[in-house]
């Protein structure tokens, strides 16, 4: 099991703060659209666990950081678990769940973002490619959960998505090429991901789709 880093490290701090974080929401992602669908207790749950962890697992997986720590320690399998119970038990507050569910999925999108480049940065990738990895953390559960209920990934559609990631992640990269903590960059790179994502979804805004071949 990982130990926690001590308290001189304020970045390594930081990453985990924003890791909990987006397991937490990226775990009520997942519960919240088994719920839509009617999944079983099981089907709560796994898609809790896929959201959450997934993503994080193919970053570890990418970096060469293996075992992946979602495997070696109890926390990160603890918080998506706490996020699939909350969402249980909060099924009546929640009401309608197809806001709440592309509320959470960008919240947990700019939080992976920003957590996934920093971590990506840390272990020395090229500051062009870094962002890429953020990217796969924020998208990775949520391509996963959506083939697991057979609906179309948001990725692969015309929503501003894997794009409001990358901005986030070099976000990260610029503030800290220009000389500011890592820790506000990280910050303000996940809410920028957060804030174009949400503005997207307000008005509207899609990726320009090239049209269809005549006769498909």
């Amino acid at each position: 099991m990982h130990a926690l880093p001590p308290l001189e490290q304020p970045v390594e701090w930081l990453l985990l703060v924003l890791d909990g974080a987006g397991i937490f929401v990226f775990a009520v992602s997942g519960a919240a659209l088994a719920l839509r669908e009617r999944l079983d207790l099981f089907g709560v749950l796994l898609l809790a666990f896929v959201t959450a962890l997934f993503g994080g697992i193919l970053r570890d997986l990418l970096l060469g950081a293996t075992p992946p720590e979602t495997l070696t320690s109890w926390r990160n399998a603890a918080i998506a678990l706490s996020g699939g119970i909350f969402t249980i038990l909060a099924r009546n507050g929640i009401g309608r769940l197809a806001k709440p569910v592309r509320l959470f999925d960008a919240i947990g999108l700019g939080l992976f973002a920003a957590a996934g480049t920093g971590k990506a940065l840390d272990f020395q990738v090229d500051p062009l490619m870094a962002p890429a990895v953020g990217m796969v953390v924020g998208i990775g559960g949520g391509i996963l959960r959506d083939l697991l209920v057979t609906r179309t990934p948001l990725v692969l559609q015309a929503e501003i998505y894997a794009v409001a990631a990358l901005a986030g992640g070099y976000a990260v990269v610029a503030g800290q090429a220009l000389g500011i903590a890592a820790q506000p960059a990280m910050i303000g790179g996940a809410l920028l991901c957060l804030g174009l994502r949400l503005l997207a979804l307000y008005r509207g805004w899609t990726l320009w789709q090239p049209p269809a071949p005549p006769g498909l």
